[in-house]
């Protein structure tokens, strides 16, 4: 549990740290979060990825704003919910797993923070570590 909660509170930081440079104040800015299994899987993920956002300056409902969309457990949904997301226009989007190669068909343009994931160089989701 607590890799997770760790995962989560590095995933906040670079949400944090890549919206943050270059844009206005009082910004709202726009997460997109995009999980394989369901909101009560990842219960304890997205409660340590919101305190992490926060302990950053970032409140939900005050300056960033956070879609999910969940897949509930079927990998053939994942393309949809990605596309569903960037047509949202979220500043950042967030996925694990399976779901980085589901939001990478969907933009080249919006940052991807991937939490856990097996190889990704091996996996073509970066070129490099």
């Amino acid at each position: 549990m607590r890799r997770r909660e760790a995962t989560a509170t590095l995933l906040a930081l670079a949400v944090a740290t890549s919206t943050a440079e270059a844009q206005p104040a009082g910004k709202v800015y726009r997460i997109g979060f995009l999980g394989l299994s369901s909101a009560t899987d990842y219960g304890a993920a997205v409660k340590a990825f919101r305190e992490g956002l926060r302990q950053h300056g970032y409140e939900e409902g005050r300056n960033v704003l956070i879609e999910f969309r969940w897949a509930e457990g079927r990998e053939d949904r994942l393309p949809a919910l990605a596309a569903e997301l960037v047509r949202l226009k979220p500043d950042v989007l967030v996925a694990h797993a399976s779901g980085i190669g589901a939001l990478r068909g969907a933009t080249s343009t919006i940052p991807i923070v991937m939490g856990v994931g097996a190889d990704p160089v091996r996996l073509g989701h970066v070129k490099s570590l």
